[in-house]
């Protein structure tokens, strides 16, 4: 995540979904994976829903939340981080790797994280935001390694009895491509007894969200997704199917 990306249409479908898990009544925690801005490309434009009614009828008060935001050019995460927006525990400190060299860029991703344990512990779903999602090989141990999330963390948040949430950007893969990376981690020994499953968000700059899901949240959050799906935000989400994840009708 960026500041400059606040109040975006990914802000809207993550917001969107952890509004109606919180509504169901399981406890939030949302680390942002905040990075420094770029200014290389013209990522986080991606506000034309803020125009368009099928989007305010999916969450109308989220929205005109969001519309207010950005309408009154306040795009910083600090503005998303009330109330109104979403009743969450958030971890919002930058993770910064500019001007570190490796050595230092590991004490410093590792203590970030252990101070992020800290401020979810507690909390039913961990939601992580980076920028790019899961890590791949040419990132790992690189100076973008902080836009991605690793398989590490996300069992951490998972052994201290979270129910696990991943954003994972879209590139020019197709689905099958991140159902086999969704697939694998799912197995991979890191979360006993958790069940999968993944949202992809279809509507302009497309995303998945990842879940691992503690056994105790399995039916709260197979309802909520149901829900989802079968309301307005259904125009918007549909489910990844792979092997592992909870079936829900496409």
């Amino acid at each position: 995540m960026q500041n400059r990306y606040t109040g975006d249409i990914g802000d809207f479908s993550k917001l969107g979904l952890l509004r109606a898990l919180e509504a169901a009544g399981l406890s939030i925690g949302l680390n942002w994976y905040l990075t420094p801005d770029e200014t290389h490309n013209s990522d986080g434009r991606h506000i034309g829903y803020l125009s368009q009614e099928q989007f305010r009828a999916c969450d109308e008060g989220l929205w005109l939340g969001l519309k207010a935001i950005v309408d009154a050019g306040e795009r910083q995460i600090r503005h998303m981080e009330t109330d109104g927006i979403l009743r969450a525990t958030f971890y919002s400190a930058c993770l910064d790797f500019r001007g570190l060299k490796k050595p230092e860029r590991i004490a410093r991703r590792s203590e970030w994280f252990a101070a992020s344990l800290a401020v979810m512990a507690g909390n039913d779903i961990v939601c992580v935001d980076p920028d790019n999602g899961l890590v791949v090989p040419s990132a790992k141990g690189g100076p973008r390694e902080n836009k991605y999330v690793l398989p590490s963390e996300l069992a951490a948040y998972y052994a201290q009895g979270a129910t696990v949430i991943c954003y994972q950007h879209k590139a020019r893969r197709k689905d099958p491509f991140y159902a086999e990376r969704f697939e694998g981690l799912l197995a991979n020994g890191d979360f006993p007894g958790a069940s999968g499953l993944a949202l992809k968000f279809k509507t302009t700059s497309q995303r998945y969200y990842l879940f691992l899901i503690q056994p105790r949240h399995a039916d709260v959050v197979e309802g909520v997704a149901s829900e989802l799906l079968a309301g307005p935000w259904g125009k918007h989400f549909c489910p990844l199917q792979f092997k592992g994840a909870i079936p829900l009708p496409l």
